[in-house]
C-alpha cells in the first residue's frame, strides 16, 4: 500500500491547502509519483492539487460517499503511486454538524491508518502552541499526529520559542514555514479561485509554495513517517454501473451516446468518478465550454452541467447565444440534461439579469447569504438521475438565490437543516443546487446513460 499522510489544523485558515500543495509538488519535484486527495466535498483545492502532481485531485467524503468508500476510493486514486498526500477540511476533528466524527478529517485519517501532521498557525503563541498540540494529540488515542508544521512564524527569536516549547510535548516539528505573501492564493465568496480562472498565476503560487516546504519542512523525515503507516487491506473502487450499454443483445457493438459536460472557467467543480463512471455505463464523454463553444459537441445525446462560478461570467455565458440556444433545444427534445448548482443557473431564464439559456422558468441572482451544508435529499419526481424516493446524499454550497425555488415537478426533498422541495424536473432536465458524488450512487450515472441510449 502506498506511503501517505494526512495533513490537518486545528481550524480552518492555519494553511493546510498552501503546506499539502507544497509538500505535493515538493516531492513531485523529487521524481515521486504523488496521489493528492482531499478530505471533504471542495471542488477547488484539488485543481490545486492536480496542478502540483500532475494527477487528478479526488475527494474522499464519508458523508457523501460513506466510511465504507474511503479506502478503495483512495487506492483508486493512489494506485502505483509512491506517495499519497490528504488535505484535510476544516480543524481535524470538525464533521458533518451534529453527527459526530462523520465525514471529519480524523474519520478519514482512521479508515486510511494514516499519520496525521498538524498544521499550526504560531503567529499568535509561543508556549501555548504545546497545550494546543498535546490537546489535539491526546483528544482520540486512535488518531495518530506524527508531527506538527508550523506556519506563520515571524522571527527566528518567535521559531525558538515555539520549539522549546513542544520539545516537551512528544510531538516533533517537522517544519517551519514563515509568513510568505507570494505563497497567497487569492480568495472571493466561495473559497479560493480556481486554478482554471489563473492558470500562470497558480502555477507561479503552487512552485512558490514548493519552494517554501522545501526550505521549512524536513522532507526525510516527513516521508519517513508516510511510509511507517501500516498496510491497509482495501481493494480499489472501480468504476462499475452494472451490464454496459454499448453492446446490444446480438452482441454487435451499438454506438456509445455521447455525453456532453461542460468545463472551462465557469464550470470547474466536478468530481473525476463523475466521467469515469459515465464511460463505465457506456458514453462516450466529451468536454466542453460554454465560454467558447458556440455549438454542443456533435452528436450529443446527454448533457451534464456541474458546478462552478457562472455568476462571475454571466455576461460572457450570455453572449454565447448560439449555443444558450442549442441547449434550449436539446432540452426541450426531451434529451438528459443533469444540472448541478451553476448548472442550474445557466438553465435559468436569466442570471443577475444576464439571459442564460431559459430552459426553465426560474430566474438567478446574487445573495449575500451563504448556503453551505450536507443534506439528505429525496427524489420527489421520477427523473433522468433517480426514480421518486430513491435517497441520496449530497451537499450545497453557493451565495446565489434561485425564484422560484423549485418547479411543479421538484428535484428533490431535503430534511435539514429544514424541510422543503428544491430544483427542478421538467421532460429530460434534472437540476438543483444539490452536489452529488456519484461514486456513492453509481447507478445515477447508469440510469442517465440508459436515457441518453
Amino acid at each position: 500500500m502506498v506511503a501517505r499522510l494526512v495533513i490537518a489544523a486545528p481550524s480552518s485558515g492555519a494553511g493546510k491547502t498552501t503546506v499539502a500543495t507544497g509538500l505535493m509538488a515538493a516531492f513531485a519535484g523529487r521524481g515521486l509519483a504523488v496521489s493528492p486527495h482531499k478530505v471533504g466535498p471542495d471542488y477547488i483545492d484539488p485543481g490545486y492539487h492536480a496542478l502540483a502532481t500532475g494527477r487528478p485531485g479526488r475527494n474522499l467524503d464519508a458523508y457523501m460517499c460513506g466510511t465504507g468508500l474511503i479506502a478503495p476510493l483512495f487506492a483508486h486514486g493512489s494506485r502505483g503511486c509512491d506517495l499519497a498526500v490528504v488535505e484535510g477540511v476544516m480543524g481535524l476533528y470538525d464533521g458533518a454538524a451534529g453527527q459526530g466524527e462523520l465525514a471529519s478529517t480524523a474519520q478519514v485519517a482512521k479508515l486510511l491508518k494514516a499519520p496525521v501532521v498538524l498544521v499550526v498557525d504560531a503567529s499568535s503563541q509561543s508556549r501555548s502552541v504545546a497545550a494546543l498540540v498535546h490537546g489535539f494529540a491526546s483528544w482520540d488515542p486512535e488518531v495518530r499526529i506524527g508531527g506538527v508544521i508550523l506556519n506563520k512564524v515571524a522571527t527566528d527569536r518567535h521559531e525558538h520559542l515555539l520549539r522549546e516549547a513542544l520539545g516537551e510535548s512528544g510531538v516533533p516539528v517537522l517544519g517551519v514555514l514563515r509568513r510568505a505573501p507570494a505563497v497567497a492564493t487569492p480568495s472571493r465568496h466561495l473559497g479560493l479561485v480556481p486554478v482554471a480562472e489563473r492558470q500562470a498565476q497558480a502555477v507561479e503560487a503552487v512552485a512558490a509554495q514548493a519552494e517554501q516546504v522545501r526550505a521549512g519542512c524536513d522532507l526525510e523525515a516527513l516521508l519517513a513517517l508516510a511510509r511507517s503507516a501500516p498496510p491497509l487491506s482495501a481493494e480499489p473502487w472501480v468504476a462499475e454501473v452494472g451490464e454496459r450499454l454499448h453492446a446490444g443483445g446480438s452482441g454487435v457493438p451499438t454506438p456509445r451516446p455521447v455525453v456532453a459536460v461542460a468545463g472551462g472557467a465557469a464550470f470547474t467543480f466536478s468530481y473525476a468518478e463523475h466521467t469515469e463512471l459515465l464511460r463505465a455505463a457506456g458514453a462516450e464523454v466529451v468536454i466542453f465550454d460554454p465560454l467558447r463553444d458556440e455549438a454542443l459537441p456533435e452528436g450529443t445525446r446527454g448533457l451534464v452541467i456541474g458546478g462552478g462560478f457562472p455568476e462571475m461570467y454571466g455576461e460572457q455565458l450570455s453572449a454565447n447565444e448560439p449555443l444558450r440556444k442549442a441547449v434550449a433545444e436539446l432540452a426541450a427534445s426531451g434529451a438528459p440534461v443533469a444540472a448541478e448548482c451553476a448548472g442550474l443557473l445557466y438553465l435559468a431564464r436569466s442570471l443577475d439579469g444576464h439571459p442564460m439559456c431559459g430552459v426553465l422558468d426560474a430566474d438567478a441572482r446574487m445573495s449575500a447569504r451563504l448556503t453551505l451544508g450536507y443534506r439528505d435529499a429525496v427524489a420527489v419526481s421520477d427523473s433522468v438521475l433517480a426514480p421518486a424516493g430513491a435517497r441520496l446524499r449530497g451537499h450545497e454550497f453557493h451565495r446565489t438565490v434561485i425564484e422560484p425555488g423549485a418547479g411543479p415537478l421538484a428535484a428533490w426533498g431535503l430534511r435539514q437543516p429544514e424541510r422543503r422541495v428544491e430544483g427542478f424536473v421538467q421532460g429530460g432536465v434534472h437540476a438543483s443546487y444539490v452536489h452529488t458524488h456519484w461514486a456513492g450512487s453509481p447507478e445515477v450515472a447508469a440510469r442517465f446513460v440508459e436515457h441518453c441510449a
